[in-house]
């Protein structure tokens, strides 16, 4: 049986750098270039810098910069979103911070769409303006690689991918830095300042337009830190995912329905407005719900989105890549309607941040999809989401930091009198026991605490995400692997495949964000 044994002793060891960012998003991206070139910042993400919801993000980036448009009327479409629950100062901070933030933009190289030479805007769900700014139908991957040449390009900037984050080093009430994996290895990773922007949890449904990686992992390292989380119950689901059978519920942005595409259920009625004044632009909440009645009134198990009303034309100018994904599916949206379901989209609760994204322990900070700023209340407004992550990142060039400073010497005392931890019987065995247990979790949560939820249906889910929480069989290392991981020891060697490590890491993660939402 192969074994692993902890380093044994102790070191003393300096900070690692001044600002740590988890996270390889635009959040994280744009909070790294922001800071000081000055500053030593080290950035870690689990897959690649291109592999994240920012990168798949569709519709485009909101800002109040047309002649018909005001900062004041941004704030009230948000606000309305919101369901009146939005924190109005920390939504006027964002919309007044737009406009510097769009031009960092375009100078760093970003190709927005323009018309006549000017930025081009267009409307979509819950705006009462022309005011989201886009490039094609794929504004997420334009920023997000843009932002990552940058950052590659920042001599200041050291980049981890393949790195994920286990769980926060707190030491006398402040965070320190986090535990990571680095391949087969544990090691800790030490800064003045760490910076989450792990983005949303979306993959703990078993419907959802997120990545893989989204798994709640930057919220559920501070809820188990002990730090200050909200607004957890509300998910946004957006009423638009692709529901053709063996496709992933690919996001169709709302952006198809500002330009005047139309949802129509399963006799080609439109059915939006019995619903809603607003119809197909009402906002998302209010059309997922809509779309969720409505298949129950029916029976049916998707509705259909039909973008022919838009002239084919400017449906292949402005979505090439829906229309791409469509037909891979064997959809044509030039020819027919293409048919759509709600899937988990956006969390709006997570970390409690100020304007300055500190968290409640002192110096850990949260930017993007895993903060909860109080802009978006119970429901975000459309395109605020990338715009958050470009604000409050921007904020964090103004750390409180000393730039170069190292800490007073300090002991990282390894375990005493450590356990062997054993391989377990076949890892291939125990990834297809994780990885089925995932598939269990993100069905019991579509089926208990998604669009609709009853009291009956809650109970039985906390019941049974109970019972799973207590069961150890699907990784015989978790007792062993939980008693490492607060313990402080470095680097640490793990006689564990990688992938095994991180299946069980996120499954960890989804375990926790499926107890918060519930």
């Amino acid at each position: 049986m192969t074994q692993f044994n902890p380093t044994q002793g102790s070191a003393t060891q300096p900070w690692d750098f001044d600002v740590l960012v988890v996270g390889g998003g635009a959040a994280g991206l744009y909070a790294a270039l922001s800071m000081p070139e000055s500053w030593r910042v080290g950035l870690i993400t689990k897959d690649s810098l291109s592999l994240s919801a920012s990168d798949w993000a569709q519709g485009g980036i909101a800002a109040a910069l047309g002649a018909d448009d005001a900062v004041a009327l941004h704030v009230e479409d948000t606000l309305r979103a919101g369901a009146g629950l939005c924190d109005r100062t920390v939504v006027e901070y964002l919309a007044t911070h737009a406009a510097p933030c769009i031009q960092r933009l375009v100078d760093l190289g970003v190709a927005f769409d323009r018309s006549d030479g000017e930025l081009a805007m267009t409307l979509e769900a819950a705006h009462s303006r022309k005011r989201v700014l886009h490039a094609a139908d794929a504004t997420g991957r334009a920023i997000v690689s843009i932002l990552a040449e940058a950052v590659l390009q920042r001599p200041n900037i050291q980049v981890y991918e393949a790195t994920l984050a286990l769980d926060l080093w707190i030491e006398q009430g402040r965070c320190r830095g986090v535990l990571v994996a680095e391949g087969a290895h544990l090691r800790w990773r030490s800064a003045q300042a760490t910076v989450l922007a792990t983005g949303g949890g979306g993959q703990v449904y078993a419907q959802t337009t997120n990545p893989a990686a989204s798994t709640g992992d930057g919220v559920a390292m501070v809820w188990r830190a002990g730090g200050q989380l909200r607004d957890l119950e509300f998910f946004q689901f957006h009423p638009t995912a692709l529901a053709q059978p063996g496709a992933p519920p690919f996001l169709i942005s709302e952006a198809v329905r500002g330009e005047g595409a139309h949802l129509v259920d399963s006799n080609g009625d439109r059915f939006a407005q019995d619903y809603h004044p607003d119809g197909e632009l009402a906002p998302r909440d209010v059309v997922s719900r809509a779309i969720f009645h409505h298949l129950q009134k029916t029976g049916d198990h998707q509705v259909w989105l039909d973008m022919r009303p838009i002239p084919p034309d400017r449906l292949q100018y402005r979505f090439p890549n829906i229309l791409q994904v469509c037909r891979q599916w064997g959809c044509d949206p030039l020819t027919q309607p293409v048919p759509v379901a709600p899937a988990a989209h956006y969390w709006m609760g997570g970390i409690t941040t100020d304007l300055q994204s500190q968290t409640s322990i002192p110096g850990l900070y949260a930017v993007g999809e895993n903060a909860s700023t109080g802009v978006h209340g119970a429901n975000r407004l459309a395109s605020n989401s990338l715009l958050e992550c470009l604000v409050f990142g921007a904020e964090l060039a103004h750390l409180p930091l000393q730039p170069g400073a190292t800490p007073s010497p300090r002991r990282i005392d390894s375990i005493s009198n450590p356990r062997a931890i054993p391989a377990g019987p076949d890892p291939a065995e125990s990834l297809a026991m994780l990885h089925q247990r995932r598939l269990q979790l993100t069905q019991l949560m579509w089926e208990a605490a998604a669009i609709s939820r009853h009291q009956g249906g809650l109970e039985q889910a906390i019941a049974t995400l109970q019972n799973w929480r207590q069961d150890t069989a699907l990784m015989p290392q978790e007792p062993d692997l939980k008693q490492l991981l607060p313990a402080g020891a470095a680097p640490l060697p793990v006689a564990l495949p990688p992938t095994l490590l991180r299946a069980w890491g996120e499954l960890r993660n989804l375990y926790d964000v499926a107890w918060l939402v519930l």
